[in-house]
């Protein structure tokens, strides 16, 4: 007796051991078995008698055993040993018990295959839409569908089993699924629809149908086709659907990398930058960009080469240097640029105006219009630097608290202990006298002086301010971008360090994008995130007081030289720690750095070939250094957050410094590179073309 117990594990043992080798596939011919399980506890698809009847019929011309159930009690460890593959067709609901979610979840991940099909997707309306596990394996869950209607599928793999055979274009009738997101980046996308060719579409453009991807050492295969009655006596349907099938027992190859949206390619411009900090580009198409070290390139996009153009003495330490540049919104005829940087020999950095005279920096042409005192005591200190113009010509200008970061256990730096200023952001960030730890806004007059606009923070002639000032209670505002539509202004904020929160300090750190539709004070040493206030903290005694009041906030510190009752504070726009974000899953975890680019507005007049599509249209695109993700924000008509999405989410960006969109609609892109500490051989300049709806990737063309 116990010898015919031992076999059949052994069998199980040794079929579990061939299909955990990575890219072992059978031969197509040898025979297998699968399981089609059709079960529903929601909606039931009529085309399901269809649909079996269909597979059965495939089985028996492409010699495989199909075994059809709806009886969930099928699901053992023991029986699903049996099958190469288990088709889910147009499940729906609650399907499986906890027993057999854990009898499937190993058969899956340790070489079992899953195609699923149609309503087989994960969602509260579809299929296990409870259970998490399932749903992380499609990476996206069923939204929404429209009505029954013709729609285009683009084929974006012509290689694989299950899609070589269909037209680049392929139009069918069927019910077309919206996703609550598109699992592009994490799965390996065969075909995506066209959204413009049918009504309902809600995935802004990228709306794939049908990917395949590993599931540990198992195999996913989905499409969202199937739903109607007829797609079951349809030969191109049926032969998508027999690949997917294949695929899934690992009788035909397939690639599983996750890949991009083929509409986008990614173009090296430049691949001699080291510390490149900030970029501008010019109406004409010109590519100027500043390295920390004080060396200011030209790039030409169109030869992809670039050259130097001038250099600067500056100070250089990890947070100094030449910082930031933008262009002058007449650059094209009074050839200005403007540069942030670090001076040697003197406690402050400038924002000075330049000349090109033909492709040279002219040093002799600087007209300094800011100097902004800083401390060098303390030379990690975080110092801004990035810089814009507004549709008003009003330039901003973006610096950093200037004190040192280190001494405060990641919460609020407010050190108020005699000698202790360098560590107390209550006089640079909360100090209406001080220009450290704001965003500032000026107009620049042709003669190199500035003028206030009107609506900054403190009008002038308010005692013991800076006019100067736009936002205020800022940390370190690296990069920032101004909404050309409506003069909204946008940032990314390093925030503190903290990786919990401490009853007696205060909140955990965290990052922040904000938007600020109007001079404002954002907070900072006093307040993080949505207004989560510290305690005030005697850092001698070591003990803590009372929370600041964020409607009311006070800056009693010895180093405030300005008013001690500050703005309200404002919260932040999006905020996210070191750990998962709930409220913003996308961010990821791990370390921060907070970066916020251009918003974009898709112009249908303007002749581009490789301006972003409309379904990018009033999309704020804010990125991360650290953890070198972007993400494209879509905004509503109230500039609220509609939407967010990776942009490119297979794509590696290498530490993306800076962000901005040419006259051309594209996007460029600044890449650090891989190291932290700079002097990196593979920091670049990129830029992100797009190309037609019908262009293939390189790999579809047959």
């Amino acid at each position: 007796m116990k010898l015919f117990r031992v076999l059949p594990c052994l069998a199980g043992l040794l079929w579990l051991m061939t299909n955990s080798m990575p890219g072992q596939t059978l031969a197509a011919s040898a025979p297998f078995s699968i399981l089609v399980f059709s079960k529903t506890t929601m909606y039931r698809h009529a085309s399901i008698t269809n649909g079996i009847a269909a597979i059965r019929k495939l089985g028996v011309e492409n010699e495989f055993t199909v075994e059809a159930t709806e009886d969930s009690s099928a699901f053992t460890s023991e029986n699903l040993m049996r099958y190469r593959a288990v088709v889910f067709l147009s499940t729906s609901g609650d399907i499986l018990d906890e027993t057999q979610q854990t009898a499937f979840r190993s058969y899956l991940t340790n070489g079992g295959g899953l195609a699923g099909v149609h309503a087989a997707v994960a969602g509260k309306v579809a299929t296990e839409g409870t259970w998490p596990w399932y749903v992380e394996q499609f990476c996206t869950e069923f939204d929404n569908h429209k009505a029954i209607e013709q729609a285009t599928v683009r084929i974006e793999d012509r290689t694989n089993a299950s899609t070589a055979h269909l037209p680049a274009q392929w139009s069918r009738t069927d019910e077309w699924y919206n996703f609550t997101a598109s699992p592009r980046g994490k799965v390996h996308v065969l075909a995506a629809l066209d959204e413009k060719s049918f009504h309902g579409g809600t995935m802004g453009g990228d709306h794939p149908v049908a990917w395949c991807r590993k599931a540990g050492q198992g195999r996913l295969w989905y499409t969202a086709l199937g739903h109607t009655e007829a797609s079951y006596s349809e030969p191109n349907f049926l032969q998508h659907l027999l690949g997917g099938i294949q695929i899934a027992a690992g009788v035909k190859p397939a690639d599983f990398t996750p890949n991009e949206d083929p509409r986008f390619k990614k173009t090296v411009l430049d691949r001699s930058a080291c510390d490149p900090m900030e970029i501008a580009v010019a109406k004409d198409g010109r590519v100027f960009y500043v390295e920390r070290l004080g060396v200011v390139k030209l790039c030409q996009p169109a030869t992809q080469t670039a050259r130097l153009i001038g250099k600067l003495a500056v100070f250089e330490t990890l947070d100094n240097g030449l910082l930031g540049i933008t262009l002058d919104p007449d650059f094209l005829n009074n050839r200005w640029l403007y540069l942030f940087y670090s001076p040697v020999g003197v406690s402050e950095n400038r924002v000075a105006r330049f000349t090109l005279m033909g492709d040279t920096l002219d040093l002799a042409s600087e007209k300094v219009l800011l100097r902004i005192p800083v401390q060098r005591e303390q030379p990690i200190c975080h110092t801004g630097g990035s810089m814009t113009f507004d549709a008003r010509g009003n330039l901003y200008i973006s610096t950093g608290d200037n004190v040192n970061p280190f001494a405060s256990d990641g919460f609020s730096a407010s050190d108020e202990r005699p000698g202790r200023a360098p560590w107390d952001a209550q006089g640079t960030s909360a100090n209406p006298n001080d220009l450290r730890g704001k965003i500032l806004r000026v107009h620049p007059d042709p003669d190199g002086s500035v003028a206030i606009p009107p609506g900054n923070l403190f009008p002038p002639g308010t005692p013991n301010t800076r006019p100067e000032i736009y936002v205020m209670g800022c940390r370190n505002p690296f990069r920032i971008g101004v909404d050309a539509r409506n003069g909204f202004l946008y940032w990314g904020e390093v925030g503190p360090d903290a990786q919990a929160p401490k009853a007696e300090r205060g909140p955990a750190g965290f990052d922040e994008i904000n938007q600020a539709r109007a001079a404002g004070n954002f907070g900072w040493p006093h307040f993080v995130a949505d207004n989560k206030p510290y305690r005030r903290y005697d850092f001698a005694t070591k003990t803590s007081g009372e929370p600041w009041d964020a409607a009311h906030p006070i800056n009693s510190s010895p180093n405030n030289t300005g008013p001690r009752e500050l703005p309200p504070a404002q919260p932040a726009f999006i905020a996210y720690p070191y750990s998962a974000s709930t409220r913003f899953p996308l961010t990821g975890s791990g370390g921060r750095s907070a970066m916020a680019g251009p918003v974009y507005h898709f112009e249908a007049a303007l002749k581009s070939p490789r301006k972003l599509p409309a379904d990018f249209d009033h999309t704020l695109f804010v990125y991360d250094w650290m953890r070198s993700w972007i993400l494209a924000v879509k905004l509503d008509d109230q500039e609220r957050i509609a939407g967010m999405k990776r942009f490119l989410p297979a794509t590696e960006f290498k530490r993306p410094m800076d962000m901005e969109l040419g006259p051309d609609g594209a996007l460029y892109i600044m890449e650090w590179g891989t190291q932290y500490n700079g002097g990196n051989t593979d920091a670049q300049i990129v830029r992100i073309d797009y190309t037609a709806d019908t262009e293939l990737p390189p790999h579809a063309a047959k």
